[in-house]
């Protein structure tokens, strides 16, 4: 039988054993007085392998287990989780998770999502990739990788190459009768090297991330980047304090589609530290952009039958035409609200920005830097400048000066500063360029203008 077959196998017997083990949890907890009960259980298995300067230098193997019961006694809420699936452990889990309960204050948004909204179809989304690869092979893949980076004249050290399989199976069940079980496989490979010369030197990486191996991008080719990334940055240089255009590369973009997926989630609107309270029904955005949720797209990062709480995923816009049509929710913040969960427990589900710009007209990135012009393309911002409740915005940056659309000088040491609002609403363009490797399905992103604070 082959690693893969013996993979599939065994994760059919975790999930058998997880399921079983949540029903008969739940069950026991509702003898002990839980009126409400619900189990989210989890087996993750890993190799990671670390090679720099052509010698291993980690080698880790983990297999990961998580179990972790939410009691309700009327309102009152109790949580307990353990790693161990013997069953002493899991009785010690109950009976803590229940003392837990009876001594909490009611809440009255506490509680299981409603039972109507349960998932009940359960298709295959092709989220299960096994990759047959044993340490020897990881580590041969790895120093392929760092060989083709560190080949490139000028490339000076290396912090190293990494390769990454991972699978993970879970269940969540809780007392209305739901039982969801989940598997899925994501796995990665990286590198990140270091130029350098008498005028100083550089640092930079590049990775792939997908859920089936054989989708990764070719071993030299990830190599063969890295090493052009690191050594475009020598010779960089800080730029005078101004405002320009500003173009943030697909990996950095997704990041301010994420600043607005914080400012729109539930914990932020009812603890009323958002820029975007009371949005749904504005324009938050320009009128030719489009953010659409697919949480059941085949194979996708963020794919998934059902949410956190058991509660069935579904395709539904988030922004039509710059307007905010709804919040990210969960069943606990929506009842906070006085709204229904979005299925969002857990977080968003393959959100895609869709290409686009003013003008109607579509461009790849070489058509991106056209569209800039004159102005700065980001590809790396550093430091925690974000502050959701105001929109304020300040981070650390570097990047290239770019001038009729041509990469000039690589910049570095500024500051890209704004306000959230603003950025957003001043998107000129979105790109058809998108970073696949990320379930925030973006390309890159053209804003009208930022200040750049330098020298």
């Amino acid at each position: 039988m082959s690693e893969t077959a013996i993979s599939t196998d065994r994760s059919r017997d975790d999930l058998d054993r997880l399921a079983n083990l949540a029903e008969d949890v739940i069950r026991r907890a509702r003898v002990a007085g839980a009126s409400q009960a619900e189990v989210a259980a989890s087996i993750d298995t890993g190799l990671s392998v670390n090679v720099r300067l052509g010698e291993v230098e980690t080698v880790e193997h983990t297999r990961d287990r998580g179990f972790g019961l939410t009691v309700y006694f009327g309102q009152r809420k109790g949580s307990a989780s353990t790693a161990d699936l013997n069953p002493e452990s899991l009785q010690a889990t109950i009976e803590q998770a229940c003392a837990i309960a009876r001594y909490t204050e009611e809440d009255p948004a506490a509680g299981l999502a409603d039972a109507a909204l349960m998932a009940t179809e359960f298709p295959d989304l092709d989220l299960w990739h096994p990759w047959s690869i044993d340490t020897a092979g990881a580590i041969a893949l790895g120093q392929r990788i760092e060989d083709a980076g560190r080949a490139h004249a000028g490339i000076t050290n290396s912090d190293g190459a990494g390769v990454q399989m991972g699978e993970s199976v879970s269940v969540y069940a809780n007392s209305h009768g739901f039982v969801g079980r989940e598997r899925g496989t994501r796995h990665s490979i990286s590198l990140s090297l270091i130029a350098g010369d008498d005028e100083g030197m550089q640092r930079d990486y590049w990775y792939d991330s997908v859920r089936d191996a054989s989708r990764f991008m070719d071993a030299r080719a990830l190599g063969d980047r890295a090493a052009q990334r690191t050594l475009a940055r020598m010779g960089a240089r800080s730029l005078s304090t101004r405002q320009c255009p500003v173009l943030f590369a697909p990996e950095l973009a997704r990041g301010l589609i994420g600043h607005l997926l914080s400012a729109v989630s539930g914990g932020a609107l009812y603890r009323r530290s958002s820029f975007l309270i009371d949005h749904v029904g504005k324009p938050v955005l320009p009128g030719w952009m489009n953010l659409v949720e697919r949480p059941r797209l085949i194979g996708g990062q963020g794919s998934g039958v059902f949410d956190a709480e058991g509660v069935a995923t579904r395709d539904s816009s988030l922004v039509e035409h710059g307007v905010l049509v709804r919040y990210v929710l969960g069943s606990y913040s929506a009842r906070k609200l006085g709204l229904q969960t979005t299925g969002n427990a857990g977080g968003i589900h393959n959100l895609i920005v869709e290409p686009g710009s003013g003008d109607g007209e579509l461009s790849d990135f070489d058509g991106m830097l056209r569209r800039l012009g004159t102005g700065l393309l980001v590809t790396e911002v550093m430091g925690q400048g974000v502050n959701t409740t105001t929109g304020d915005y300040s981070r650390g940056a570097s990047g290239f000066w770019v001038e009729n659309g041509r990469l000039m000088h690589p910049v570095e040491e500024i500051t890209i500063a704004g306000n959230l609002r603003e950025m957003l609403a001043g998107i000129v363009a979105v790109g058809s360029d998108v970073d696949p490797r990320s379930h925030l399905l973006c390309g890159s992103i053209l804003l009208e203008r930022m200040t750049v604070a330098g020298e």
